[in-house]
């Protein structure tokens, strides 16, 4: 599913096949997640790129662009029963500025226009779960390493 673009600049251009598409999301990955990742287990590369390659295969891939600046890579699926949102990688420089906020906030408002609930899921030991409760979601599940969240259509 597409992502409309974010006015006044933000856009949404699904990502493509091409080796340097697949690549950017993999190192959008590696600067966002990698902190988190060997906050528990060493960074194998061949294992993280392998996982990267099949999620890449499964799912939409978006990359996120302010003009000409390429910010970050997220995942948005429509399913049955609700949107997907997932593999969401701002790089670091464009953590904690709001722009993440800007841009949960506007795929939560698609989601509400198309009238199903948002699920998702993060690391425990991952601050974004912080921004995911302010934005209404609330717990439906927990593993060992990964809770799993659900807002409802309008919920705050």
């Amino acid at each position: 599913m597409e992502l409309p673009d974010l006015a006044p600049d933000m856009q949404f251009a699904r990502l493509s096949d091409d080796a340097a598409d697949v690549a950017f999301a993999f190192e959008a990955k590696r600067a966002a997640m990698g902190p988190h990742i060997i906050k528990r287990w060493p960074w194998v590369e061949a294992f993280q790129r392998d996982l990267h390659e099949r999620q890449y295969k499964e799912k939409l891939f978006l990359e996120i662009r302010r003009s000409e600046q390429r910010l970050g890579a997220l995942s948005f699926h429509r399913r049955p029963d609700h949107i997907r949102f997932g593999e969401f990688y701002l790089l670091p420089e464009y953590q904690g500025c709001g722009i993440g906020s800007s841009i949960l906030a506007h795929s939560l408002a698609v989601a509400d226009s198309l009238s199903l609930p948002v699920r998702l899921e993060y690391l425990h030991w991952n601050p974004v779960g912080s921004l995911y409760r302010r934005h209404g979601f609330q717990e439906i599940g927990r593993s060992e390493t990964h809770c799993f969240l659900q807002r409802e259509v309008g919920g705050l």
